[in-house]
């Protein structure tokens, strides 16, 4: 009875000792946790991501065109109350997540090396940007931490390193 987790709690004419959360309890990576979705979350995924499809292409030239571009994705994800991703980042600039990496990480063929270094350098704050929401969301607890490292590894080079001198 002196234990702190566990209440008294009457069921007819039992006793029962009930402890505290169930083993699990609201961990993020046991069970279900952290994957539920709530009515509607999958259509509204949906259409954030129909608009993402149906947004005209933009002269990729022009920084102007490209930061309101890369403002109106984010903008369009803060109004739905949604993480940013990096493939929607690339999608919303008519590329794939490859294109933007190789942007990001100054690796460029011919096909983002003839882009201006103001535009090249405006996807780059982007995508730091993005970078710093991840850390933030993992420091925060508000991502499931095994996404989180996926998230790392795959959209900002994170890597387990065990070095040996």
């Amino acid at each position: 009875m002196g234990k702190k987790n566990e209440e008294l709690s009457e069921v007819g004419e039992e006793i029962v000792k009930q402890k505290g959360k169930p083993r699990g309890g609201n961990s993020p990576v046991i069970g279900n946790n952290g994957m539920m979705t709530q009515p509607g979350d999958n259509a509204k995924f949906l259409r954030v991501n129909i608009e993402l499809m149906k947004m005209p292409s933009i002269d990729m030239m022009d920084v102007e065109q490209v930061s309101k571009r890369i403002e109106e994705y984010f903008v369009l994800y803060a109004e739905n109350d949604m993480k940013p991703t990096v493939a929607g980042l690339a999608m919303a600039l008519g590329m794939d997540r490859r294109r933007l990496w190789e942007i990001k990480t100054d690796n460029c063929g011919t096909h983002c090396s003839k882009l201006p270094p103001s535009v090249r350098d405006t996807i780059k704050k982007a995508y730091h940007l993005m970078e710093n929401l991840w850390e933030t969301y993992m420091n925060s607890g508000k991502i499931n931490p095994v996404s989180g490292i996926f998230l790392g590894k795959n959209n900002f080079g994170y890597q387990d390193k065990t070095e040996y001198v």
